[in-house]
Protein backbone atom coordinates (compact mmCIF):
# COMPACT_ATOMS: atom_id res chain seq x y z
CA UNK A 1 0.00 0.00 0.00
CA UNK A 2 2.76 2.38 0.86
CA UNK A 3 4.29 1.79 -2.52
CA UNK A 4 0.73 2.94 -4.13
CA UNK A 5 0.75 5.60 -2.45
CA UNK A 6 4.20 6.60 -2.69
CA UNK A 7 3.28 6.60 -7.04
CA UNK A 8 0.23 8.39 -6.25
CA UNK A 9 2.38 10.96 -4.28
CA UNK A 10 5.10 10.99 -7.17
CA UNK A 11 2.49 11.63 -9.71
CA UNK A 12 0.82 14.45 -7.97
CA UNK A 13 4.31 15.89 -7.59
CA UNK A 14 4.85 15.92 -11.32
CA UNK A 15 1.66 16.87 -12.07
CA UNK A 16 1.90 20.42 -9.70
CA UNK A 17 5.22 20.86 -11.42
CA UNK A 18 3.73 20.70 -14.97
CA UNK A 19 0.50 22.39 -13.94
CA UNK A 20 2.41 25.29 -12.40
CA UNK A 21 4.50 25.82 -15.14
CA UNK A 22 2.47 25.13 -18.17
CA UNK A 23 -1.18 25.78 -16.20
CA UNK A 24 -3.54 23.31 -16.16
CA UNK A 25 -5.83 23.89 -19.50
CA UNK A 26 -2.28 23.23 -21.21
CA UNK A 27 -1.18 20.14 -19.48
CA UNK A 28 -2.33 17.37 -20.81
CA UNK A 29 -2.48 13.61 -19.09
CA UNK A 30 -0.21 12.24 -21.90
CA UNK A 31 2.87 15.02 -20.59
CA UNK A 32 2.26 14.11 -17.32
CA UNK A 33 2.93 10.23 -17.95
CA UNK A 34 5.32 11.02 -19.90
CA UNK A 35 6.67 12.90 -16.92
CA UNK A 36 6.16 10.00 -14.36
CA UNK A 37 7.60 7.32 -17.27
CA UNK A 38 3.90 5.76 -17.63
CA UNK A 39 1.39 4.65 -19.68
CA UNK A 40 -1.79 7.48 -20.55
CA UNK A 41 -4.25 5.09 -19.80
CA UNK A 42 -2.01 3.96 -16.38
CA UNK A 43 -2.71 7.65 -14.58
CA UNK A 44 -6.68 6.75 -14.98
CA UNK A 45 -5.28 3.59 -12.51
CA UNK A 46 -4.28 6.15 -9.78
CA UNK A 47 -6.82 9.40 -10.67
CA UNK A 48 -10.25 9.52 -12.34
CA UNK A 49 -9.18 12.45 -14.59
CA UNK A 50 -6.52 15.27 -14.70
CA UNK A 51 -9.32 17.74 -12.83
CA UNK A 52 -9.11 14.96 -10.05
CA UNK A 53 -4.95 15.44 -9.52
CA UNK A 54 -5.75 19.07 -9.67
CA UNK A 55 -8.50 18.94 -7.03
CA UNK A 56 -6.37 16.66 -4.72
CA UNK A 57 -3.35 19.31 -5.12
CA UNK A 58 -5.52 22.24 -4.80
CA UNK A 59 -7.59 21.18 -1.69
CA UNK A 60 -5.02 20.02 0.16
CA UNK A 61 -3.02 23.46 -0.05
CA UNK A 62 -6.26 25.01 0.91
CA UNK A 63 -6.72 23.08 3.47
CA UNK A 64 -3.57 23.47 5.14
CA UNK A 65 -4.13 27.35 4.25
CA UNK A 66 -7.06 27.36 6.23
CA UNK A 67 -5.99 25.72 9.58
CA UNK A 68 -2.97 28.05 9.21
CA UNK A 69 -5.35 31.24 9.28
CA UNK A 70 -7.77 29.65 12.00
CA UNK A 71 -4.23 28.78 14.32
CA UNK A 72 -2.67 32.14 13.60
CA UNK A 73 -5.79 33.86 14.28
CA UNK A 74 -6.46 32.04 17.69
CA UNK A 75 -2.92 33.36 18.84
CA UNK A 76 -2.54 36.76 17.68
CA UNK A 77 -4.35 39.41 19.16
CA UNK A 78 -3.73 42.78 18.48
CA UNK A 79 -4.73 44.00 14.39
CA UNK A 80 -0.51 44.37 13.70
CA UNK A 81 0.94 40.78 15.51
CA UNK A 82 -2.74 39.18 13.29
CA UNK A 83 -1.45 40.97 10.06
CA UNK A 84 2.14 39.17 10.68
CA UNK A 85 0.29 35.87 11.53
CA UNK A 86 -1.45 36.16 8.33
CA UNK A 87 1.06 37.31 6.45
CA UNK A 88 3.13 34.04 8.02
CA UNK A 89 0.54 31.36 7.42
CA UNK A 90 0.23 32.56 4.14
CA UNK A 91 4.04 32.30 3.20
CA UNK A 92 4.33 29.17 5.12
CA UNK A 93 1.94 27.66 3.35
CA UNK A 94 2.83 28.76 0.42
CA UNK A 95 6.54 27.46 0.98
CA UNK A 96 4.87 23.79 1.68
CA UNK A 97 3.05 24.03 -1.23
CA UNK A 98 4.51 25.90 -3.69
CA UNK A 99 3.46 24.60 -6.84
CA UNK A 100 -0.03 24.45 -5.84
CA UNK A 101 0.14 28.04 -4.72
CA UNK A 102 0.78 29.02 -8.27
CA UNK A 103 -1.96 26.77 -9.60
CA UNK A 104 -4.22 28.74 -7.44
CA UNK A 105 -2.98 31.64 -8.18
CA UNK A 106 -2.81 31.35 -12.07
CA UNK A 107 -5.68 29.26 -12.26
CA UNK A 108 -8.55 30.07 -10.13
CA UNK A 109 -10.55 31.89 -12.35
CA UNK A 110 -10.61 28.80 -14.94
CA UNK A 111 -10.96 26.36 -12.22
CA UNK A 112 -14.15 28.05 -11.04
CA UNK A 113 -15.89 27.59 -14.44
CA UNK A 114 -15.86 23.79 -14.06
CA UNK A 115 -18.48 22.07 -11.89
CA UNK A 116 -16.09 20.23 -9.54
CA UNK A 117 -14.42 23.27 -8.53
CA UNK A 118 -17.16 25.17 -7.42
CA UNK A 119 -16.03 25.30 -4.22
CA UNK A 120 -13.19 27.36 -5.10
CA UNK A 121 -15.70 30.60 -5.00
CA UNK A 122 -16.66 29.92 -1.06
CA UNK A 123 -13.09 29.38 0.08
CA UNK A 124 -12.15 32.37 -1.76
CA UNK A 125 -14.13 34.44 0.14
CA UNK A 126 -13.53 33.13 3.17
CA UNK A 127 -9.55 33.60 2.60
CA UNK A 128 -10.52 37.15 1.75
CA UNK A 129 -12.70 37.58 5.04
CA UNK A 130 -9.61 36.27 6.95
CA UNK A 131 -7.60 39.25 5.81
CA UNK A 132 -10.02 42.15 5.48
CA UNK A 133 -11.40 41.32 8.60
CA UNK A 134 -7.69 41.63 10.13
CA UNK A 135 -7.41 44.68 8.30
CA UNK A 136 -10.35 46.41 8.51
CA UNK A 137 -9.73 46.08 12.62
CA UNK A 138 -7.27 47.37 12.59
CA UNK A 139 -8.36 50.63 10.79
CA UNK A 140 -10.76 50.47 13.33
CA UNK A 141 -8.68 50.66 16.50
CA UNK A 142 -6.44 53.07 15.15
CA UNK A 143 -3.57 50.77 14.31
CA UNK A 144 -3.66 50.88 10.77
CA UNK A 145 -4.22 53.87 8.39
CA UNK A 146 -7.99 54.35 7.74
CA UNK A 147 -7.61 56.43 4.47
CA UNK A 148 -7.05 53.45 2.29
CA UNK A 149 -9.96 51.11 0.90
CA UNK A 150 -9.28 47.99 3.28
CA UNK A 151 -9.65 45.45 -0.15
CA UNK A 152 -6.96 47.07 -1.90
CA UNK A 153 -4.75 46.94 0.55
CA UNK A 154 -5.72 43.50 1.41
CA UNK A 155 -5.07 43.08 -2.67
CA UNK A 156 -1.69 44.40 -2.61
CA UNK A 157 -0.96 42.14 0.50
CA UNK A 158 -2.35 39.80 -0.83
CA UNK A 159 -0.59 39.20 -4.17
CA UNK A 160 2.96 40.40 -3.01
CA UNK A 161 2.96 37.58 -0.07
CA UNK A 162 1.05 34.93 -2.59
CA UNK A 163 3.00 35.46 -5.82
CA UNK A 164 6.51 35.79 -3.81
CA UNK A 165 6.67 31.85 -4.42
CA UNK A 166 7.48 32.68 -7.87
CA UNK A 167 10.88 34.20 -7.15
CA UNK A 168 11.80 33.98 -3.22
CA UNK A 169 13.89 30.99 -2.37
CA UNK A 170 14.75 30.38 1.17
CA UNK A 171 18.26 30.65 2.08
CA UNK A 172 20.53 30.04 5.04
CA UNK A 173 21.80 33.34 5.12
CA UNK A 174 18.16 34.84 4.28
CA UNK A 175 15.44 32.28 5.57
CA UNK A 176 11.91 32.38 5.14
CA UNK A 177 11.24 33.67 9.03
CA UNK A 178 13.11 36.62 8.08
CA UNK A 179 11.35 37.33 4.72
CA UNK A 180 7.70 36.95 6.71
CA UNK A 181 9.82 39.74 9.20
CA UNK A 182 10.22 41.91 6.46
CA UNK A 183 6.97 41.57 4.56
CA UNK A 184 5.23 42.46 7.80
CA UNK A 185 7.92 45.45 8.32
CA UNK A 186 7.43 46.54 5.15
CA UNK A 187 3.56 46.71 4.66
CA UNK A 188 3.34 47.95 8.28
CA UNK A 189 6.45 50.65 8.68
CA UNK A 190 6.78 51.48 4.73
CA UNK A 191 10.01 52.47 2.91
CA UNK A 192 10.78 55.68 4.56
CA UNK A 193 13.60 55.64 7.02
CA UNK A 194 13.19 57.53 10.29
CA UNK A 195 12.33 61.10 10.02
CA UNK A 196 11.58 61.31 6.39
Amino acid sequence: MAGAKGRRDHILAQAAALFASKGVASTTVREIADEVGILSGSLYHHFESKEAMVDEIISSYLEDLRGRYKKALAEATDPRARLHAVIKASLETAAAHPHATEIYQNDANYLRGLDRFAYLKNVGREVQNTWLGVIQAGMNDGTFRSDLDAKIVYRLIRDATWLSVRWFKPTSKYPLEKFIDDCTSTFLDGLAGPGH
